[in-house]
């Protein structure tokens, strides 16, 4: 049996914005400072989870255009559970080859996991569909 649980709309498009704007912030970051940010993976204990997938500045790149369009329809609510599973997709590597492994700062790592859990929340909830009343 599945339990139903009222969750106010405005929470959920309030908890929508906030979320898109770390992936807007990072993708001017990975655009605009490409070699800050390889020089960050190049320093990472996991860079190997990087390079697996390719070329590190091509990859920065990417994930720096990725992570725009896909933020900004996280924010404006467009596909927002197809925009949140790329987004998640994003953030695992970037976990995995940056924040794993540096033990004494684990905050960034936690940081990620907390992200990910609202991105969880997005893809596993579906808000498609309206409420209705039955009043009879």
């Amino acid at each position: 049996m599945k339990t139903k649980i009222l969750v106010s709309a405005r929470s959920i498009q309030v908890l929508r914005i906030m979320l898109s704007g770390i992936f807007l912030v990072a993708s001017f970051n990975h655009l605009l400072n490409v070699e800050k940010t390889v020089n960050r993976i190049d320093q990472a204990s996991f860079k190997g989870v990087a390079y697996f997938f390719g070329n590190p500045e091509l990859l920065v790149m990417l994930s720096g255009i990725v992570m725009l369009i896909a933020g900004f329809g996280l924010l404006i609510g467009f596909k927002t559970r197809w925009v949140a599973a790329i987004l998640l997709a994003v953030i695992i590597p970037i976990t995995l080859t940056v924040q794993v492994g540096q033990i004494t700062t684990l905050g960034p790592l936690f940081k990620n996991i907390a992200i990910s859990g609202g991105l969880l929340f997005f893809i596993l909830n579906d808000f498609t569909q309206k409420q209705t009343t039955n009043n009879g």
